[in-house]
């Protein structure tokens, strides 16, 4: 499934909600901020992107970098390496990156 999703699978779905699951709390809902695509590599993806979710608030505490179950509506559930980038300057929040190479 993963080896199957481009920048354009997730950028119609910006501004929508996924949900991170970790541990046996509720899991941590946050939004799809942006996409990015990177430039091609000779590497197993032919079009390389990355993902940044970002948390509603500063109350949420950091997820540490590990691989997460992510769920969403329409893409269903995705196991994603995030990796915590810092606090949105603007907005709030802890930004999460997913890289696709």
């Amino acid at each position: 499934m993963l080896q199957d999703l481009s920048p354009a699978s997730f950028e119609a779905h910006l501004g929508t909600s996924f949900h991170i699951h970790y541990g046996s709390q509720e899991p941590l809902e946050v939004v799809l901020q942006g996409v990015r695509r990177h430039e091609p590599h000779p590497g197993p993806r032919a079009e390389p992107f990355s993902i940044y979710l970002r948390s509603p608030g500063p109350g949420q505490g950091v997820l540490p970098q590990a691989i997460y179950r992510v769920e969403h509506p329409a893409l269903g559930m995705l196991e994603l390496f995030l990796v915590p980038i810092g606090p949105d300057p603007k907005l709030g929040g802890m930004v999460y990156e997913a890289v696709f190479n």
